[in-house]
């Protein structure tokens, strides 16, 4: 199971909180459903994908590619074909996942670029969702894409503070100091979300200390990310 189940207990994370946000910012409909089941294909397909571009070993990924990829054609095609538009956003993810693929080719996939371009991606998820969901506000949806790309940003420093740049104290600080500048302009950009963005930078300060493993990261991370979507609904609108 390991070769069809990524390991990476923090990209759940990223795959969901976006498209929450988005149907959030928007209505739910039916078309949410399949649009979720496509968008978690493609990430179970390009998982493996990468994986065989770093190792240069596609025999070894086959299996997941397959089957992943059989299952992501009927979904696809069900939605190009009910909303054509969805393919302008597809559109916008191959730049950025040829940044992902060109890391992985190079054996350098933990790159801080390599990283920040994965989390654009996902967050772009945010404004398929909010279009098919016939949302009204791209004020709003565009608040919370911004809200999401610093957030999963701001991870992505504190958890090389944990793993592999645990040792590192001016990586350390450099964490800290960006979740602090976060917080400075969530007073103006989010201001009823304060007090979670003040969380966070308690999580960047405090969590790096604690000796702290990359499995139990990947996992709390997605408690915090929960806290985020609460604080939304409850604070945001």
């Amino acid at each position: 199971m390991k070769k069809y189940i990524p390991n990476q207990h923090g990209a759940w994370a990223m795959l969901v909180l976006p498209f929450l946000l988005g149907v959030t910012a928007s209505k739910g409909q039916f078309i949410h459903i399949p649009l979720f089941i496509c968008w978690l294909l493609i990430y179970l397909f390009s998982f493996p994908l990468l994986q065989a571009v770093k190792t240069r070993r596609f025999a070894r990924v086959a299996g997941p590619l397959k089957v992943y990829g059989i299952l992501l054609v009927p979904f696809a095609l069900y939605l190009v074909i009910v909303q054509p538009v969805l393919l302008g956003f597809v559109l916008l993810l191959l730049p950025l996942f040829a940044v992902n693929l060109y890391y992985a080719r190079t054996k350098n996939e933990r790159a801080l670029l390599n990283d920040i371009a994965a989390i654009v991606a996902f967050c772009l998820v945010i404004y398929p969702v909010f279009y098919v969901g016939r949302g009204e506000s791209w004020q709003a949806v565009n608040e919370l894409f911004v809200l999401a790309v610093l957030y999963f940003t701001g991870t992505a420093f504190y958890v090389k503070t944990v793993i592999r740049e645990r040792n590192n104290p001016r990586f350390y600080y450099g964490s800290v100091g960006y979740h602090l500048l976060f917080a400075a302009a969530g007073l103006f950009l989010f201001p009823s979300l304060l007090v979670p963005l003040l969380i966070l930078l308690l999580r960047a300060a405090l969590l790096p200390r604690t000796g702290i493993t990359a499995k139990r990261t990947g996992i709390i991370e997605i408690g915090f990310s929960v806290m985020l979507y609460v604080s939304v609904l409850v604070l945001y609108f």
